[in-house]
């Protein structure tokens, strides 16, 4: 599977919010999440530069964690209200590169690739989706999935 890799992401400090609930309510409320934080960025002023969104998430078989944020430079002193810094620490990723409109086919090669190549999630550590959202791509945004493996 061309699209799928192993990758190493340094440590991220993250602005944003978040959305806990059960798995039935997603990718309803994720979406949901994302209009709400995009139209707060202006909030985070020169912090947030940045044109990707980075959405982390971590789940059990009832429920779900995810968030919406942008990558920041540094620790703000004050984050805008109802919004958390949070860090990430340094891991490597399996990850795939597919589009906001074929992310369940990309989550489907993605574990495919994993299996064959006997990769095992770490399952303490956060996934991640990255939208790569700028003037060119309208409809259709890139996105990368990275899943935290195993050492």
């Amino acid at each position: 599977m061309e699209n799928c890799s192993i990758v190493s992401r340094p440590s991220l400090h993250l602005v944003g919010i978040s959305y806990c609930g059960p798995y039935a309510s997603f990718p309803d409320e994720a979406i949901r999440l994302q209009t709400e934080f995009m139209a707060r960025k202006h909030e985070l002023n020169e912090a947030a530069k940045s044109t990707v969104l980075y959405c982390p998430y971590h789940g059990n078989e009832s429920f779900a964690t995810f968030w919406s944020c942008f990558k920041v430079d540094y620790k703000m002193e004050e984050a805008p209200p109802g919004m958390v810094q949070i860090s990430i620490p340094p891991h490597r990723y399996a990850m795939a590169a597919c589009s906001n409109k074929r992310i369940g086919e990309g989550y489907e090669q993605l574990h495919a690739w994993m299996n064959e190549q006997g990769l095992v999630k770490q399952e303490n550590a956060v996934s991640l989706e990255l939208f790569y959202m700028d003037e060119q791509h309208f409809e259709e945004e890139p996105v990368e999935l990275l899943i935290p493996i195993k050492d």
